[in-house]
């Protein structure tokens, strides 16, 4: 136990509000996997939070949620392009290629941010029966190394994507993150901008566990719940998971509490860009800070504190803020780096 973690913004602990929903729902007796009250209110509640038109089902994990979200658009003889540094290529242990059997057309960006010029070149052999057909553009929002789209850039790939008989995935794993900054609905970079399917997560932002897959192309995923069942991501008692998203959007406590973890990370940034030995390498648009630490700054401090090494070459960590952090959690790590 830290503690005081700039690890992950899932480090931290559920929301007294959470909390409370899961106790009240851990009443009674009620059917399970998905036909119970509480979970009808939530999906309901989500498809109108995105704008309507679209189904909503829930999946226990973040990867589960991309896997199927994934599964639901491509065959085997597939491909999904993605950034070199998305979480489906980098941290979900191989899952989208060993359920889907699909590939993963990874490309390298200077901010983890795809473009239509980065992809375009990647679909010339898509005529070629030799080679796996791009079918998804996978992109997550915020982005893997802290960056955000605009709504302009998610239609821009969004009509590039639809343009060459490809759809658009959103990993929105920090959704609720990007459109605090941004200052927009989930509708607006998603449905709006065009996407056709999200993952929308809730346990880095305050919830215990669970997440959410918005379809807007509700025709080509009616077969996603047996995916879901397949990739045992079918939760039994679903009633925990419905009663956690309907306080998570009540009054937008998504939007409060990402709003906090973003204004935390700012103000870690601030603070760090002070310090002539600090280099900050992707100023904070959401919750997620890179920056160059001393060599000899960086093993002192992680004996106090959790943080990951981003870029063991450089000395370039990452640290995130979430909405346990506190203002005197940053004043005391500041505090240290200048004691070293």
């Amino acid at each position: 136990m830290y503690p005081i973690s700039f690890g992950s913004d899932n480090h931290g602990g559920v929301h007294p509000a959470i909390m409370d929903a899961i106790i009240r729902a851990n009443e009674g007796f009620c059917p399970a996997y998905g036909d119970d009250p509480l979970t009808q209110e939530a999906l309901a509640r989500l498809q109108d939070e995105f704008g309507g038109g679209c189904d909503a089902w829930f999946a226990i994990t973040g990867t589960g949620a991309n896997v199927i979200a994934l599964q639901s658009f491509i065959s085997s003889w597939h491909a999904v392009m993605c950034p070199a540094n998305a979480h489906i290529n980098v941290d979900e242990c191989g899952a989208v290629q060993k359920f889907t059997q699909a590939r993963l057309q990874a490309i390298d960006t200077p901010d983890g941010k795809l473009t239509p010029d980065l992809i375009a070149p990647r679909l010339i052999n898509n005529r070629d029966q030799h080679h796996s057909q791009t079918k998804v553009i996978s992109i997550s929002q915020s982005t893997e190394y802290g960056s955000l789209y605009t709504p302009q850039e998610i239609s821009a790939l969004a009509d590039f994507a639809h343009s060459h008989d490809m759809y658009l995935h959103i990993d929105g794993a920090r959704l609720a993150n990007a459109a605090a900054a941004l200052n927009t609905s989930l509708a607006a970079i998603s449905k709006e901008a065009g996407a056709d399917i999200v993952s929308f997560g809730g346990a880095k932002n305050g919830m215990l566990f669970g997440e959410a897959i918005i379809s807007f192309r509700p025709e080509l995923t009616s077969h996603l719940r047996f995916y879901r069942k397949q990739a045992t991501q079918l939760f039994s008692k679903m009633r925990f998971i419905g009663a956690q998203f309907i306080a998570y959007l009540e009054d937008e406590l998504w939007r409060t509490n990402a709003l906090h973890a973003n204004r935390m990370c700012q103000m870690l940034g601030e603070k760090l860009a002070a310090i002539d030995k600090v280099q900050i390498t992707m100023p904070p648009a959401v919750n997620a800070l890179f920056c160059i630490l001393p060599q000899e700054t960086t093993p002192v401090l992680m004996e106090k504190y959790h943080f990951y090494m981003w870029n063991e070459a450089t000395n370039e960590v990452r640290l995130m803020c979430g909405c346990d952090t506190q203002e005197e959690h940053i004043q005391a790590f500041i505090a240290d780096i200048r004691d070293t």
